[in-house]
């Protein structure tokens, strides 16, 4: 496909996105008053209309792959990430209302802020690291019991396509510390939703999950060191050809089993 009709196609999109954001965002102080599930249902329409959007207007597809995987219990999904897709789709694809942690910041961006904080998120002030995880580990525990899963991003920020970011242990340390299972998800998404690109490309994302791994008497770096081992593995297999080919493996991934997870 041309670029002229990829950059037509992506303004599009954005046009459509924008003019999205500025009539939901304001009727979703309507849904204050309703039940917390309720609330997040009636949010998530926004969430489920731009991956649609995206799909019509763009092209951009998705498959999930080990639905199966998911449990009936509380849960830490631990996941890659590449671009903002997954942020959206996730939020509103899976079974149980999803909790973020982000920096307290983001609460302070008219609307959208405002809306993610009706929410029951985790916001965390990052220039107090203790302080910041203690009350990670008092919110989520609360968020757990209450049915919510808690979503985090081990890289901290989105990796390019094809490259593998530092995987920081704060997930694996908020399950140990909860007891919760930890289900660890590859996806793609960056090939088609690049990071920093206005341009979204036409193809088909996999979203894949993996099996529930146990938290309980592990080791935090250990438990991460294995969700990073899968993750990785797993990105290599449903990444188009020679995407990893001119990218080196980091010496944690070369010492990893395929199924180690």
């Amino acid at each position: 496909m041309s670029h002229p009709v990829l950059f037509l196609r992506s303004l599009a999109f954005a046009l459509l996105m924008l003019v999205a954001t500025l009539i939901w965002a304001p009727l979703c102080f309507l849904f204050a008053p309703l039940p917390y599930n309720q609330r997040y249902y009636m949010t998530g329409l926004w969430n489920k209309f731009i991956i649609g959007s995206a799909r019509v207007v763009c092209g951009i597809r998705y498959r999930i792959k080990g639905a199966e995987n998911l449990p009936d219990s509380p849960a830490i999904l631990l996941s890659k990430h590449q671009s903002a897709w997954e942020t959206i789709f996730l939020f509103y694809a899976m079974p149980r209302p999803l909790v973020y942690v982000f920096k307290k910041e983001l609460l302070y961006i008219p609307f959208f802020g405002w809306g993610i904080a009706l929410l029951r998120m985790i916001p965390i002030d990052r220039s107090k690291s203790k302080d910041a995880f203690a009350q990670v580990v008092e919110q989520g525990k609360r968020r757990l019991a209450s049915g919510q899963w808690i979503i985090m991003f081990p890289e901290g920020t989105r990796s390019k396509v094809g490259s593998q970011g530092k995987y920081k242990s704060g997930g694996s340390r908020l399950a140990v510390e909860t007891g919760a299972v930890v289900v660890p998800i590859a996806l793609n998404a960056g090939e088609c939703w690049p990071k920093n690109s206005f341009i979204k490309k036409p193809g088909l994302i996999t979203v894949s999950i993996g099996k529930p791994i146990p938290s309980e008497g592990r080791h935090p770096a250990e438990l991460m060191q294995q969700v990073e081992n899968w993750i990785e593995s797993e990105m290599r297999v449903i990444s188009s050809p020679g995407i990893y080919a001119n990218h080196k493996v980091t010496d944690s991934f070369e010492a990893a089993t395929p199924d180690s997870a």
